[in-house]
């Protein structure tokens, strides 16, 4: 029963996580794209609390309860399927950590990348999500 308590809270962790995830790179479009000072300090206000207030919460209870149902259940280690979605996982961490990076830039006004280049990286935590579903509902390996 506990493991199924954690199971949902753990999904719904990643929802919020990857909602932050997409939503980000968007404002960071619609960032690159604003010509005037107060659509940016708006940017940039939304841009921090999304980034401190939904991303890096859901981030840290994504990990802490797969965590937690990892040390319910140590089989899956042996399992190839769980190593390629933690390796993913490690991915997505970067990502975030790279988005909080040019959260920083935008803040300081030292955006140097267009809102193209923000479309395509937009792209990246789809792909991730598409696999790790994949992954931790088929079981491939």
């Amino acid at each position: 029963m506990l493991y199924l308590w954690l199971k949902a809270l753990h999904i719904v962790a990643v929802v919020c996580w990857f909602a932050g995830l997409f939503y980000l790179p968007r404002l960071f479009v619609y960032h690159a794209m604003s010509e005037d000072a107060t659509s940016r300090d708006r940017f940039k206000v939304m841009e921090r609390k999304l980034y401190r207030g939904i991303m890096g919460p859901s981030m840290i209870a994504t990990l802490l309860i797969g965590g937690w149902m990892l040390y319910l259940n140590p089989g899956w280690l042996s399992q190839g399927w769980l190593h390629a979605k933690l390796a993913l996982v490690v991915v997505l961490i970067g990502y975030h950590h790279v988005c909080g990076a040019q959260l920083k830039r935008f803040a300081r006004d030292e955006n140097r990348r267009s809102h193209t280049f923000y479309r395509w990286f937009n792209e990246l935590p789809v792909l991730i999500l598409l696999a790790v579903v994949i992954l931790a509902v088929v079981k491939p390996f």
